[in-house]
């Protein structure tokens, strides 16, 4: 058992909450709760630890799975201290289990098999969002998504936590040049794209999303850079009532999913 809050490993798993350059430095992130290591694929799983308190009141379907993962010839299994993990963990009440998860590397052929659907987002700063994003993006089919240089770590344990579980499902990759990949999407893989935007001529349910298609979402305060949306094949707009400016990155990128969802599940 880890009982000290001075422990090396404890200190770097603590790092791993806050800093995304030591997520980065060893390619692993943090996971918290019972219902989010059940997520996590096998392959991926390096380590996890548990307090007294959780073992004793586990369920018997997830005392299988912490027998697994004691007999697994991937991950390691540690009990510490209550005062250890909260020393660990991001959470202001650990559930008493945490796991350290390897990175996946996706690539863009993982996101373009069949009909993509994809979401290509631009300097997205907060984490709620960003997860929220990946989890309504999972439920209306999006094949992947595509994100700036400059935005919120998707590693980032807020952001871990909002996704519930997609972040192991949804292909995603960072690029250096929105306008410049979107391009690429069209030219090389015959990818229509449409910016969400308030200049937008046409209402976003009077386009045809049956065919591969890229949505494209900006910052939350500010929208999408005129580079990024003039790369997009068309401009969209999201009609609002009342006296409402804006709309929020994740509401946006739902509305616009789900109606490709449900153009595609029609035309079947």
């Amino acid at each position: 058992m880890i009982s000290s809050t001075n422990n090396t490993r404890v200190k770097r798993i603590a790092e791993y909450c806050k800093k995304a350059k030591a997520r980065r430095e060893d390619g692993v992130f943090v996971v918290e709760g019972i219902r989010m290591v059940r997520e996590v694929p096998s392959d991926l799983l390096r380590e996890v630890y548990v307090t007294s308190h959780f073992m004793k009141n586990i369920s018997k379907e997830d005392g299988r799975l912490i027998d697994d993962i004691s007999a697994s010839e991937g991950a390691t299994l540690e009990e510490v201290t209550e005062d250890v993990m909260k020393k660990m963990a991001d959470t202001q009440t650990p559930q008493g289990i945490l796991a350290i998860v390897k990175q996946r590397a996706w690539t863009l052929e993982d996101m373009t098999k069949d009909n993509p659907l994809l979401l290509i987002l631009e300097n997205i700063q907060d984490p709620g969002n960003l997860g929220n994003m990946f989890r309504t993006g999972e439920g209306a089919g999006v094949t992947g998504i595509i994100m700036s240089s400059d935005m919120a770590d998707v590693y980032n344990p807020k952001v871990v936590r909002s996704t519930m579980g997609a972040i192991f499902r949804v292909p995603f990759l960072y690029v250096d040049s929105i306008a410049e990949f979107t391009e690429k999407l069209g030219r090389e893989h015959g990818i229509t794209s449409y910016a969400a935007h308030l200049k937008g001529t046409k209402n976003y349910d009077e386009m045809d999303y049956k065919k591969p298609s890229a949505f494209l979402i900006g910052n939350e305060g500010n929208g999408l850079t005129k580079q990024a949306a003039d790369a997009a094949s068309d401009y969209v707009l999201i009609p609002m009532l009342g006296e409402v400016e804006s709309m929020n990155a994740a509401t946006s990128a739902a509305i616009l999913t789900f109606e490709a969802a449900r153009q595609r599940r029609n035309s079947k």
